[in-house]
């Protein structure tokens, strides 16, 4: 399966387990979304169950929210994830504090999913990486899978989940892997292990990383499309690095990361997002402190440049193999 797919039927699993699960969003119903993620699924549930909402993310957001505190569990798309600043207010001032005003009394059953990142020429309006607005504020899970395996998995964990779960998909790579090299042939997820998904229902628990490349002598911590890049990083430099796909930002795997850092006793995080207050420096303050004594060279970030996304100069800001393998060898050097 694509990612798209994975997605599509994740969805698909959790609305014919579960009536009170329901799909919505911009264009979601009839056009099947802009990326065709919920496509076939207003045919197959009904009007009722996926349909098209207004222009609003805010609406979209609010009215998710009175339904999950009615016993509905939305799973809502806002079609980039550029478009949620809108709904801020929505998602962390209602949302994420139901729970908590109200002493228990409701919480909020719903997935907001996003597509993020960019990589596609979509420019600075439809190539943002935001996790880190979501990461900051308490009562919110983050997701970003990349692959299609974990895309379904988590996808269905989160649905089932009783709290609001960010659900943010790298655009990238849902119709195949991507590590990058962009001068090269685009492939696909139809030879690529993860894209074997298993039929009907089955779950990827939250806050659980995995190694997707085991290694003695650089940790890489990554998400979503830079899981790939970084692979593709220790490929072309030979550097023996553990690449740590993170999976959930929040909660976060602190076992998996430390027992890999305490290990090489190097650590190099990558992520699309801008640098400045990115969520790699939030990781990089968790190996400091746990892993300070471990360490042999200072933690390096590679990440997007403090601007806005550029649309003409895209491989310039993206973090490609290039600056992610001369992070490692300075790493090793160090």
């Amino acid at each position: 399966m694509t990612m798209i797919q994975a997605i599509r039927d994740g969805m698909d699993v959790a609305m014919s387990r579960d009536d009170t699960v329901l799909v919505y969003g911009e264009d979601v119903g009839y056009f099947g979304g802009v990326f065709r993620a919920t496509q076939g699924l207003q045919e197959k549930y009904g009007h009722d169950r996926c349909f098209d909402s207004p222009i609003s993310e805010s609406g979209i957001v609010g009215t998710a929210i009175g339904m999950a505190a009615n016993g509905m569990r939305p799973c809502v798309e806002i079609q980039f994830a550029d478009y949620m600043y809108p709904a801020y207010d929505q998602i962390t001032q209602e949302a994420a504090r139901i729970r908590y005003r109200s002493n228990g009394d409701f919480t909020c059953p719903i997935v907001i999913r996003m597509p993020t990142g960019g990589g596609i020429f979509g420019g600075q309006t439809h190539s943002q990486s935001p996790e880190a607005l979501f990461t900051h504020v308490a009562g919110l899970k983050v997701v970003v899978p990349c692959n299609p395996y974990d895309a379904k998995g988590l996808l269905i964990t989160a649905i089932e989940d009783a709290d609001p779960v960010i659900f943010l998909e790298p655009k990238r790579l849902y119709n195949g892997p991507f590590d990058g090299h962009y001068e090269r042939p685009v492939t696909g997820w139809g030879k690529h292990p993860d894209g074997e998904v298993p039929e009907g229902h089955y779950t990827v628990p939250l806050g659980q990383a995995k190694v997707k490349r085991d290694g003695r002598d650089v940790t890489v911590l990554a998400y979503g499309t830079m899981v790939h890049v970084a692979l593709a990083a220790a490929e072309d430099t030979g550097i023996d690095a553990e690449v740590i796909d993170l999976r959930t930002l929040l909660p976060y795997d602190l076992d998996a990361i430390t027992a890999s850092v305490r290990k090489t006793g190097r650590c190099v995080i990558v992520h699309e997002a801008t640098l400045t207050s990115g969520f790699g420096a939030e990781l990089a303050a968790l190996v400091a402190e746990h892993c300070f004594y471990h360490l042999e060279a200072p933690v390096r970030r590679v990440a997007g440049w403090d601007t806005p996304y550029p649309h003409a100069q895209e491989w310039d800001y993206f973090p490609g193999p290039d600056r992610v393998g001369a992070a490692l060898v300075q790493t090793m050097e160090a």
